[in-house]
């Protein structure tokens, strides 16, 4: 246990109230993990967390959740979050209870929570308080509700998230029940603001089993419905992911694949490093497959031509509709725009892999060089990822691996801007206010390999052109 938090349960006791660590952290401990942060309840009332912290002089933060019994306690720089016993009645709203009150016992505290693994309690010496069969849980790897899930998902619709998220989280499994009571709560989701979905699902995104949890999402119908966000003092329905519903069962051609869309997707996801612009990528690579105007037949085989290029198009759109960043968006469709192009220059040899980059340079949604190479590199795990979520057992990358350094090394003596010129100060000397012009014109010069990207040979080509420019 950390002792800074146990520093915090001895200061409760000793003051004769009760307190526990609870929820997350104690699964955590369970599954030998490393808690990302420790949650406390406790018998005493806010006020009176406060006065025991005041008297051990540790800082407590005042936060709007302090009305339902929070105080943020900060020990030697950790915060830990000391709850009051409470319980909680819903009624209309989709996420927040409509009143909460103190409780008088732990029992009644975790009774109230989404998931037995999560309801679980200890106490400073490592006694476990467990009334709903968390333990039980954790050992057979499956995800249960407190009490009855259409109860508890009707209370709080987020919960339907975290149902998906604890699934890739702890690489657990919801039991059939979970599954099944989730569509009686679709209708609250519409209650539901955008950003929390989107925290929801970016956690989910980057956990070791996230193929798990987006498969409950997307299989469930969960991902068809609409939550909502706030523009300008009205709520707008915002779709959160009914473009993936169609890859479920949606044949690919065989040998080559040897899953549907879906089942591929998500071995991809399985098969990439827990970054969010890759796992992204991942999800949205072949989701134009199937599509009406992308699948096609030819000599009995199935075809999706195109579905690089109409699938960047659906990326983009879905992003910007959950509204993430431009640069963020603009990454993760030129992965999916580029990764059948990068199979391409892999696997055949065959194709102007300098052009292209340079294009990619002069026209992609690039800054920097640096920016650049990065894209490289998360196109080569793409790619890594997409062989190997073919399902064949000789399934071999090193090839793939070895271009993509050879693309890296490339990309990385590709300027993309003039701020990625190798010159000094005998351009500014020559070209004075024409200094930003001659730049930009040295700028395609390099990147069409007429001149070498370094200050002495810049120097001379900037005088050339400064003369020719100038009638000198």
């Amino acid at each position: 246990m950390e002792p800074r938090v146990r520093s915090v349960l001895n200061a409760l006791n000793e003051n004769g109230f009760e307190a526990y660590i609870v929820g997350g952290a104690v699964r955590d401990l369970l599954m030998k993990r490393q808690p990302h942060d420790y949650d406390v309840t406790t018998s005493a009332r806010p006020e009176e967390i406060r006065q025991i912290a005041a008297s051990q002089g540790w800082h407590t933060v005042e936060i709007q959740g302090e009305r339902f019994g929070i105080v943020v306690v900060v020990v030697d720089g950790l915060p830990v979050e000391t709850a009051s016993f409470r319980g909680e009645s819903y009624g209309e709203d989709s996420h927040r209870p409509e009143r909460v009150w103190y409780a008088d016992s732990l029992q009644e505290d975790v009774l109230r929570r989404d998931f037995t693994v999560n309801a679980m309690a200890i106490d400073r010496d490592g006694q476990i308080y467990d009334y709903v069969g968390g333990q039980k849980d954790i050992k057979k790897k499956r995800l249960v509700t407190v009490g009855d899930p259409k109860t508890r998902f009707q209370e709080d619709a987020l919960r339907l998230f975290r149902a998906c998220r604890f699934t890739g989280q702890l690489d657990f499994l919801p039991v059939k029940e979970v599954t099944r009571a989730m569509p009686s709560a679709f209708d609250k989701v519409s209650g539901l603001s955008l950003e929390r979905v989107m925290q929801e699902l970016d956690r989910l995104m980057v956990t070791d089993a996230a193929y798990k949890g987006i498969d409950v999402l997307v299989r469930s119908g969960l991902g068809a419905c609409s939550c909502r966000r706030k523009e300008n003092g009205q709520y707008e329905a915002i779709p959160i992911l009914p473009e993936c519903s169609h890859l479920p069962n949606t044949p690919q051609s065989k040998p080559f694949h040897l899953f549907d869309a879906w089942f591929h997707t998500l071995a991809v996801i399985a098969n990439t490093p827990p970054d969010l612009t890759i796992r992204y990528a991942a999800l949205f690579h072949d989701i134009a497959k199937g599509l009406p105007g992308i699948r096609g037949i030819h000599k009995g085989r199935y075809t999706d031509y195109g579905h690089d290029a109409k699938g960047a198009e659906l990326t983009e759109a879905i992003l910007l509709r959950w509204h993430k960043n431009p640069q963020f968006v603009k990454r993760i469709a030129w992965l999916v725009k580029t990764h059948m192009k990068f199979h391409y220059f892999a696997n055949t040899g065959l194709g102007d892999v300098e052009k292209w980059l340079r294009r990619e340079a002069l026209e992609g949604p690039f800054h920097r060089t640096a920016e650049l190479v990065e894209a490289v590199q998360q196109a080569t795990l793409l790619a890594c990822g997409d062989i190997l979520g073919c399902g064949h057992a000789e399934a071999d990358t090193s090839g793939t691996i070895s271009f993509g350094e050879y693309m890296k090394k490339m990309a990385a003596n590709m300027p993309v801007s003039t701020k990625d010129l190798q010159y000094d100060k005998r351009i500014p000397d020559i070209c004075q206010r024409q200094t930003g012009m001659c730049l930009r014109v040295l700028l395609k010069r390099v990147q069409n390999q007429e001149v070498p990207n370094e200050a002495d040979a810049l120097a001379v080509a900037a005088k050339k052109w400064y003369m020719r420019h100038n009638g000198e």
